[in-house]
């Protein structure tokens, strides 16, 4: 098993709610709604996310990946050419993640569990 494996992905949306219906009829995933998310359960495979709290990044879709220390990786994303657009943010009682962009301007998410 790899030392850093993909733990969680997000949907970034403009309407978390018509997201939600459209994903759940589609997939036939459950969607349950919470302050700031429509969270997706899958039954198998990764669980998830529907959000509108990243408008300024339009519509996405990006996976985390956990990592043990998120400055640690961060530092490296530079050191290898990619750019940190969201510094470490604290969900409390859960962990941090963070986001950076590859060279090429692909965008993923970091996250460390407490």
């Amino acid at each position: 098993m790899s030392k850093n494996p993909i733990v969680f992905f997000e949907i970034g949306s403009k309407d978390m709610k018509k997201a939600g219906e459209f994903y759940g009829e589609l997939f036939d995933w459950q969607i349950s709604p919470s302050p700031a998310a429509q969270m997706i359960s899958i039954g198998e495979g990764l669980d998830g996310h529907i959000t509108e709290l990243a408008k300024e990044w339009g519509t996405y879709v990006t996976v985390y990946v956990q990592v043990d220390d998120l400055d640690a990786y961060l530092k490296k994303v530079v050191e290898l050419g990619g750019k940190v657009l969201v510094k470490p943010v604290d969900i409390p009682g859960q962990g941090s993640f963070a986001w950076f962009a590859s060279p090429e301007g692909n965008i993923m998410g970091l996250w460390k569990g407490e």
